[in-house]
């Protein structure tokens, strides 16, 4: 009887490790790094915040393509708004041809602007 109770224990004993390990790899696998975001904001942001402050339209054409090649280069997608706003800096600086490829771009890219890009395309196709 006591070889039946000691074989009871030591498979509690057993159950119990197999438990605690389990509760620590969970645990352990919440603390793996956060997921990477679907989009590449480069200095998009910083853009933007630039714009609004009445920074230089040609500094920040100059980032924003930056941004552009190496997202075509690398893979990576280009957040919401990065090609309308860099269309409206090409507009404002009076390059309405590459404003309109940005817009268009827009579009394509996120149909739900579909309607303020057909109201951008408008304003400066000619």
């Amino acid at each position: 009887m006591t070889t039946v109770m000691a074989g009871m224990r030591a498979a509690r004993s057993r159950s119990r490790r197999l438990l605690s390990a389990l509760i620590c790899a969970a645990l352990l696998s919440g603390c793996a790094g956060a997921p990477e975001s679907l989009y590449r904001w480069g200095s998009y942001e910083e853009q933007v915040y630039a714009h609004l402050q009445g920074e230089s339209r040609e500094a920040q054409i100059v980032a924003m393509e930056r941004d552009a090649e190496y997202l075509k280069t690398s893979g990576r997608i280009a957040p919401p708004g990065f090609y309308a706003h860099l269309g409206l800096l090409y507009a404002e600086t009076g390059h309405d041809d590459k404003a309109i490829a940005c817009f268009e771009t827009e579009k394509a890219r996120f149909p739900e602007a579909a309607a303020f890009m057909d109201f951008l395309l408008g304003k400066y196709s000619r």
